[in-house]
């Protein structure tokens, strides 16, 4: 064990039965996200990447942070306590890790709540910052800091913070701030990391699909996170054919975590300036 912090309602998960420590060694390519079902929509890039029966140079292992207990139900979950949905997304995101071969699965059992306060983003960095130098991944997937909910950015937060205070040869190679609830199509073409995710629609469409008390409970993810993959794809390039039938767009953070003079907010600032600049530009060119 890494001597996290306990929560009623974390899970560690190794779906091939390895030690906690084996799978997060291996682990090059991990993802960190607020609510079960996030990594599967944002980080499944890192996931197709590594799946496959005789694949050992990449891993995938993933991180939740919280517990689930605010989901939205409707229907068949409509009557669900706090502690009932708790308990189903639990399962859900498991059965996730095992349709996705994960090397390991690992959810804090968070309240948002206590995340958004000081003395939680404390120990959820402390935990962060235990997991990725155990695994030391090549690379992060996470949420982009333009995302509009709150408790992506107390994620996204202390991940930043953790990653900073890694030692050098402990830091990952590449930072991906990804798309969950805002895409990135604002972003200067140029500046946007292409994510081709085209690969096994059927498996992408199978782990978001997992999640039922999300989806039967009134959230279509499932057709959503496609939908986006389908039109970024199309509506990146004007000219031509499409050069991937499905993408995602990510920020590169990387030099947020291996710059100390970078101020996180002023980086983020600079790729809005950037998209403010162009659309004046554009407007001007005929709006004499």
């Amino acid at each position: 064990m890494i001597g996290l912090h306990n929560h009623s309602s974390g899970d560690i998960f190794i779906p091939d039965e390895a030690s906690l420590e084996n799978a997060l060694t291996r682990t090059t390519h991990l993802a960190i996200g607020a609510h079960s079902d996030d990594i599967e929509i944002m980080a499944y890039h890192g996931i197709v990447d590594c799946y496959g029966y005789r694949r050992k140079d990449k891993w995938f292992s993933g991180v939740t942070v919280t517990d689930g207990r605010g989901s939205s139900r409707v229907g068949p979950y409509s009557s669900c306590s706090d502690e009932e949905m708790i308990e189903i997304r639990k399962v859900e995101q498991r059965q996730a890790a095992m349709v996705g071969k994960y090397g390991a699965m690992l959810q804090l059992g968070y309240e948002s709540s206590v995340i958004m306060e000081k003395s939680g983003q404390k120990n959820l960095k402390e935990d962060l910052f235990k997991i990725l130098e155990q695994s030391s991944p090549e690379i992060i997937y996470t949420h982009n800091p333009a995302d509009k909910h709150d408790t992506h950015i107390a994620v996204l937060s202390a991940a930043i913070q953790a990653m900073q205070e890694l030692p050098e040869e402990k830091k990952p190679k590449q930072v991906l701030g990804c798309e969950v609830w805002r895409d990135l199509d604002w972003m200067p073409d140029q500046d946007k990391v292409l994510l081709d995710v085209s690969a096994r629609e059927n498996l992408a469409n199978a782990l978001v699909s997992i999640f039922d008390s999300q989806i039967t409970g009134g959230k279509r993810y499932d057709r959503a996170a496609v939908g986006r993959r389908y039109a970024n794809a199309t509506f990146f390039h004007a000219e031509g054919r499409d050069k991937a039938e499905q993408l995602t767009f990510a920020m590169d953070l990387t030099p947020v975590i291996y710059d100390d003079s970078i101020k996180f907010c002023d980086y983020v600032m600079e790729y809005l300036d950037k998209f403010k600049s162009e659309v004046k530009t554009n407007i001007e060119n005929f709006f004499k």
